[in-house]
């Protein structure tokens, strides 16, 4: 998994407006696809639970276009939370250039697994994981017993990590 030349992704504070404004685009998208708005098990994410998270911007025109975030679950565990790519960009590579971050992000910390939820209204959110390495998983923490969530697991070492581009 490579990032994108034409992105430039960067870390920067969860309480950031661009990032703030994707977040809410991805959960209005979320509460039109399940047609509610208690679609999310468990606390959201939030700005002392989130490890790192990303913004990525088309260099040619600055634009944001997509986001994702880290959470911590334990010293050797994060779940991505928040990857969102605008439906414009969508199938550009934007999404795996951010992924290729959060994994080089995660390796840095010390992450060996990262775990990631999709919902069943997400199957282009399944497919985008499994492609991308994910294994699917018995449902982890607030997902359990939850129907409508399939959840995911990646181990990250040395050598997946050599594969991703820190930013």
């Amino acid at each position: 998994m490579q990032t994108n030349p034409r992105l430039h992704i960067r870390q920067v504070p969860w309480t950031n407006p661009v990032g703030a404004d994707l977040r809410a685009a991805q959960q209005a998208e979320l509460d039109a696809r399940f047609g509610h708005s208690s679609h999310e098990p468990g606390p959201p994410p939030s700005e002392t639970d989130t490890a790192v998270f990303l913004v990525a911007h088309d260099k040619a025109s600055g634009q944001p276009v997509g986001c994702g975030g880290l959470r911590l679950l334990d010293d050797c565990t994060a779940e991505i939370k928040r990857l969102y790519v605008l439906p414009y960009t969508r199938g550009s590579g934007v999404a795996s250039s951010i992924l290729a971050a959060l994994e080089g992000h995660a390796h840095a910390l010390g992450i060996t697994t990262l775990t990631a939820e999709a919902g069943s209204v997400q199957a282009d959110g399944r497919h985008f994981y499994e492609s991308s390495g994910f294994t699917a998983v018995p449902n982890f923490g607030p997902y359990v017993g939850v129907e409508h969530s399939y959840c995911y697991a990646k181990a990250i070492n040395s050598h997946s990590a050599a594969r991703t581009a820190m930013v």
